[in-house]
């Protein structure tokens, strides 16, 4: 025992030491090396400085770095996951206008009416409780089957519509649903009579706003996704650019008339990127439609090329304005629904899209986020929330449906409790009844892009 303490005695010392030594000879160690580096920085020519990536790299967002590597990695086009990062363009620069003295706002008791109804000339027409139903997601498979089904849940605790996609629909899905809009897609396969015989609305998809109308190959499905799109081993499903069967204008009708046969008069639409608006939009009419779908930049995709995200097509806004004009002008507004998706993500942006003369907003990236909620605990952070949402996701098996399903109802009520506050500021009884002159605009851009009086003139409407 004496020798441990005798030991220690000699160590403790040298050791308190050596800790000195080291605070003191670090601390010159330090601050020689910040000396020598910035003397290099501020004295080395571009050429040799490490100073040179921090100046060409502020010519670029994080996102274009990271994709100009990925893009040296490959030879393919890579594709990007859940849309563009960039914020959609107009429904900041516009604002409503309160109701104070000229005109009060709405009584506290009033009950707000926040139904609509989509092709109302339909022989059955799609009746909502809420403005707001869940949006597709892109071409091919994407949703998992557990979050279909909870999507399906979720929408029916509020009396609104779930979105098969470009995939059939689920039989848990089929049972969870109240209404269901079906997808009819660019694929090799085609819905099947009894998908579409279930649906309360059938979706054509001419294009997207995060896809134009370009096509796809997913080489890989899992066996059972094969089986439901009738699919041999080792078979790859094929979207195409244009859906099948539609190569010239009087086709659209043909078209249209046979799903309304099939769908037993459901209201049939066509879903498009603003792109040529009026000349689409008079193939459309021509078509016999009940509804359009605009799908702006913005819009949420399971995956695909940049280019299509952040490059092509018309902010949603100005798609929707220039819609509802063209529909005016050729007496068409009172019998063709207009549905509006794409970068819209907060009830102020809903409500928006309404008082310009949307009957509803599709709402697509911000149901599914919603529907993870908490649950993205499960795979963060070793693990990105897709794992959980699309139907080749890793941890699929672990979403809980009746979870899930509650948060989309949530989502869904919590909106339109915002919507119906709103609706009060500005004196109205009803959502549909909001419209054009609740709102200004707050910059020359915004004006042209919508038309509204510009909010720091006086009204031109007095």
């Amino acid at each position: 025992m004496n020798h441990f303490w005798q030991g220690f005695a000699v160590t403790l010392p040298a050791v308190i030491l050596m800790a000195i030594l080291t605070v003191l000879l670090a601390r010159n160690v330090i601050k020689w090396i910040f000396g020598s580096v910035l003397r290099l920085i501020l004295t080395e020519t571009y050429s040799r400085n490490l100073m040179e990536i921090f100046s060409s790299g502020r010519r670029y967002h994080t996102q274009n770095i990271v994709e100009m590597a990925l893009r040296s990695e490959t030879d393919q086009a890579i594709q990007r996951s859940l849309g563009t990062p960039y914020p959609e363009k107009g429904w900041d620069r516009v604002m409503f206008l309160p109701a104070q003295l000229a005109v009060m706002p709405t009584k506290e008791h009033v009950k707000i009416d926040t139904r609509t109804v989509i092709g109302p000339r339909a022989p059955h027409p799609l009746k909502l409780e809420i403005p707001l139903l869940v949006g597709g997601l892109g071409p091919g498979p994407t949703l998992s089957k557990p979050m279909k089904k909870a999507l399906a849940k979720g929408t029916r605790a509020v009396g609104t519509a779930t979105h098969t996609g470009e995939e059939p629909l689920t039989e848990a899905e089929g049972k969870e649903a109240d209404k269901v809009v079906v997808q009819y897609g660019r694929g090799d396969w085609t819905q099947p009579p009894k998908t579409l015989e279930q649906g309360d609305m059938i979706e054509i998809v001419a294009g997207s706003g995060a896809t134009s109308g370009t096509p796809f190959t997913i080489p890989k499905l899992p066996g059972n996704m094969r089986q439901l799109f009738g699919l041999q081993p080792g078979e790859a499903l094929k979207i195409h650019s244009r859906v099948p069967g539609v190569s010239q204008s009087e086709d659209w009708s043909e078209l249209v008339t046979r799903l309304r046969e099939v769908g037993k008069g459901v209201p049939v639409g066509i879903k498009l990127i603003p792109s040529r608006i009026e000349d689409d939009l008079a193939q459309a009419l021509d078509a016999g439609v009940d509804f359009i779908t605009i799908d702006g930049m913005g819009s949420g995709v399971r995956e695909s090329v940049p280019i299509l995200q952040d490059d092509f097509g018309l902010p949603t806004i100005r798609g929707l304005v220039r819609a509802v004009r063209y529909l005016e002008k050729h007496f068409a507004r009172h019998r063709v629904s207009l549905i509006v998706s794409g970068g819209l993500s907060t009830p102020g942006d809903y409500l928006k899209a309404l008082a310009l003369g949307a009957d509803a907003v599709a709402l697509d990236l911000p149901v599914v986020m919603g529907a993870v909620h908490t649950q993205i605990t499960q795979v963060l952070p070793w693990e990105p929330p897709s794992g959980l949402i699309w139907y080749d996701g890793k941890f699929t098996d672990r979403l809980d449906v009746d979870q899930a399903a509650e948060s989309v109802a949530n989502l869904f009520k919590s909106s339109v409790e915002e919507m119906k506050l709103a609706t009060i500021a500005l004196g109205k009884k009803a959502l549909k009844e909001v419209n054009r002159e609740d709102l200004t605009a707050l910059d020359p851009l915004a004006q042209e892009m919508t038309g509204l009086p510009l909010a720091y003139e006086e009204d031109p409407r007095l």
